[in-house]
This record gives structure tokens, sequence and C-alpha cells, in this order.
């Protein structure tokens, strides 16, 4: 498959599965999981979650805090804590990708 068949097709999968939970794999083996949220003809959008790590302790906020004693709400009212970050990536970067499961 050529270089602009392999683009063609790249853009068909995503344009097909956009607002999905996809897979995607780059050509330099990185695979990255996320939303498709946009797509234009050189670029794809994701949204991709954000990893719960040592530095990020996981906490079990209420769903409609007042922000009584919780260090990540404001003085004046809820502040929802950021679950994902966007990603760009270059169509011509993408070499596959599948759908997932929600769960």
């Amino acid at each position: 498959m050529n270089r602009n068949n392999n683009h063609h097709h790249i853009h068909d999968l995503c344009k097909k599965h956009m607002h999905a939970y996809v897979l995607a794999e780059t050509s330099d083996g990185r695979k990255i999981d996320g939303i498709i949220t946009g797509l234009d003809d050189e670029y794809v959008y994701f949204a991709v979650p954000i990893e719960q790590g040592d530095n990020q302790p996981f906490r079990e906020d209420r769903q409609f805090g007042y922000g009584y004693g919780y260090p990540d709400y404001g003085h004046y009212g809820y502040r929802p804590r950021r679950r994902f970050n966007r990603l760009i990536l270059p169509l011509a970067a993408l070499t596959a990708l599948s759908i997932l499961p929600w769960y």
C-alpha cells in the first residue's frame, strides 16, 4: 500500500470512528488510546485520558462538593478535575487504528 492510499485509508477510519474510543498506533511504535474528537485533511484530534499515577493519588470526591477542606476546589464554587488532555497527531504518523470498548 503506497503512502497516499494509506493516508486516505487512515483518514476514512478516523472519520468512521469519530467520537469513539480507539487505540491508535504511530509509525514510531507508540500506542495511544483516546477518543477521536476532530479530524481534518492533515491532523486527527484526540482526547486522551489522564493517568492516575503516584503523583496524582486517587480521591473519592463527591459529585456535588462545596469545596470545604478540598485543595482542588476554589473558594468560590465547584471546579471539576481534569480527566482528559488534548492530543493532535498528523495523519501521516498513524499506521493503525482499532476501536476499544468503553469499560
